[in-house]
């Protein structure tokens, strides 16, 4: 599904906003355990105790998930009070929840007016559940399988809205407190909107969130980061999280690659591989997933599934094969069936896994490659005359 901070961006429906509309108060759900001593300090902790304060406020925030001060029973009602009028505990708006036939949900979420992006939990993967995240609103890759390709970058995502994807998973399927027993979400992977190396400063901090023990604690091991390939961001992506690695790889040439991951262009493969073979701590229990969307007639031969292994020599590694899930206007198919597990055959008996992925929530346009928010990025002159107009408007309807 491989397919930050332009607040103002906007879709022309948006509510409109101008500098006399009171601003919501910033909330703490999302901030690091250092933002949440700072502002301990700032509501007058004595600076001896912030970082006592900031633990308390941590697991109330990460492992309670509450939404209300009034339930942080081991702080003073004074200090809430105060820590209440500056700051609030909210999440971002959730503005659509779809649900699959085969129990897939999917979640359109605005983060600011007018910039939305998708989040999507896919039941039954891994230990329990996966949830994929969005790092970017929209993307700049342009990958032509890729329905998100086909809308341009509105903005990278901050570390909190990053974060807050997941705590809104986990209060839709009633996941809190933090459990190590039935938890429905165990997994958490990198393949929503974006190219989460072109945010990895974000990612990396909302990874840090994620899976620290005393909050949501969802371990770096269960944690996939995907890209597409940019290439001098891959080692760094490994020493600052150490999560695992997916490529979006789907092809085994360049000619063909340049023209599906048109990033390949300025990355080819011979620079890809070499990054993925320094990447820290690879090895048999550490491998590389790499993503191959399997398209008709374009990259599903049994020769291109040799070249695959040949290819992958020497790197520990796993094939996800994805059936193409189709969107308005593609350009291309889904390969047969028979196809696909024919050139499973070829890949698994060179000694990789090679698991056929079940297309989940096509029809709610959830699964891999599918995600499209409406959200444009909009000029700055053009949200200027969207604020006049609207000072105009609210001008004429007092008089």
């Amino acid at each position: 599904m491989n397919h930050a901070l332009n607040i103002d961006a906007r879709n022309a429906n948006a509510s409109r906003i101008d500098e006399t509309t009171p601003r919501p108060l910033p909330t703490l759900a999302g901030m690091t355990r250092e933002e949440l001593r700072e502002v301990a300090i700032a509501c007058g902790v004595d600076e001896k105790k912030a970082k006592m304060r900031a633990e308390q406020l941590w697991r109330w925030i990460y492992h309670y998930g509450v939404t209300s001060f009034d339930e942080m029973t081991n702080i003073s009602k004074d200090l809430r009070a105060v820590i209440a009028d500056k700051y609030a505990l909210h999440r971002p708006k959730l503005i659509d929840r779809q649900v699959s036939v085969d129990g897939t949900r999917k979640y359109l979420i605005e983060l600011a007016p007018g910039v939305e992006c998708e989040t999507v939990f896919i039941p039954d993967v891994a230990r329990s559940g996966a949830l994929c995240v969005s790092s970017q609103v929209g993307c700049t890759l342009n990958c032509t399988f890729c329905h998100t390709g086909t809308q341009a970058l509105v903005r990278n995502l901050t570390a909190a809205e990053i974060v807050a994807q997941v705590m809104i998973a986990r209060d839709d399927l009633e996941e809190w407190p933090t459990s190590n027993e039935n938890r429905k979400i165990t997994n958490i992977v990198f393949m929503g909107m974006g190219e989460p190396l072109y945010n990895l400063d974000h990612v990396a901090t909302s990874i840090d969130i994620i899976s620290d023990g005393e909050g949501i604690a969802i371990s770096r091991r269960r944690t996939t980061v995907s890209t597409s390939g940019v290439v001098p961001k891959i080692k760094e992506l490994g020493e600052l999280t150490g999560t695992m690695l997916a490529i979006s790889l789907h092809a085994t040439n360049d000619g063909l690659r340049d023209e599906l991951v048109p990033l390949n262009k300025k990355y080819p493969l011979v620079e890809l591989m070499n990054a993925i073979r320094a990447y820290p701590g690879l090895g048999n229990s550490k491998r590389v997933t790499f993503e191959y969307v399997m398209l008709k007639g374009v990259n599903d031969s049994l020769a291109e599934a040799k070249a695959l292994v040949k290819l992958l020599k020497g790197i520990p590694a796993k094939i996800n094969l994805i059936p193409f899930n189709p969107w308005p206007n593609s350009p291309y198919e889904c390969s047969d069936w028979d196809q696909i597990e024919a050139f499973a055959d070829v890949v698994n008996k060179a000694g990789y896994a090679s698991p056929i992925r079940t297309p989940r929530g096509r029809d709610i346009f959830a699964a891999c490659g599918q995600l499209r928010s409406e959200s444009q990025k909009v000029k700055a002159s053009v949200l200027r005359k969207q604020r006049l107009a609207a000072g105009e408007g609210a001008a004429n309807a007092a008089s």
